[in-house]
């Protein structure tokens, strides 16, 4: 399939979806001071690939970062917020061989109120409808509870036949299951 090139090519320069009681725009300088408490956790340091510590400089760098990815078509972060406002974490879209690929993070404070499962639906949906996706998939770690959750909970399946995806980060050696979902 060609979501690859589709999508990398559909990138529009400003975006904000909205659905299940959700924003999700892009990120702003406002939003520099916010992003530390967010994203300076133990569990988000563990379970992503994000800064740590994430400080003001790990926010600017992943500020700059989220605005040249979005330029190469390579893929588009955006803040998680229930009215345009706060953020309260972040999702993220990108290409993959698999499909496209959704990420997320949740500050400590905004967990368990379903913010993910709401985001991963609501990316889901515009990868679907706007960007040509067949598939949309999660790369998760099998012992990461919180994300198999989200995973089940918004209709994804391990994908049994896609091997485990193995690397190092931060020290630290992983595997990624990859869990699909296909266009409606």
């Amino acid at each position: 399939m060609s979501s690859v090139s589709a999508f990398s090519t559909s990138f529009p320069e400003r975006l904000e979806l909205s659905g299940e009681g959700l924003v999700l725009r892009d990120w702003s300088e406002a939003d520099l001071a916010a992003m530390p408490g967010l994203f300076d956790n133990p569990d988000v340091a563990y379970w992503t690939p994000m800064a740590s510590p994430f400080n003001a400089a790990a926010a600017r760098t992943q500020l700059d970062l989220s605005r040249r990815r979005r330029a190469e078509g390579a893929s588009i972060l955006l803040a998680i917020t229930v009215d345009g406002g706060a953020p309260l974490g972040e999702v993220m879209l990108r290409p993959s061989a698999e499909g496209m690929e959704i990420g997320y993070a949740v500050g400590p404070a905004h967990r368990g109120q379903g913010l993910a499962a709401r985001a991963v639906r609501v990316v889901a949906a515009y990868a679907f409808g706007e960007l040509g996706a067949s598939r949309v998939i999660l790369e998760l770690e099998a012992e990461n509870a919180a994300s198999v959750a989200v995973a089940t909970r918004t209709g994804f399946r391990l994908l049994d036949d896609v091997p485990l995806v193995m690397g190092e980060e931060k020290g630290r050696p992983y595997a990624l299951q990859t869990w699909g979902l296909d266009r409606p």
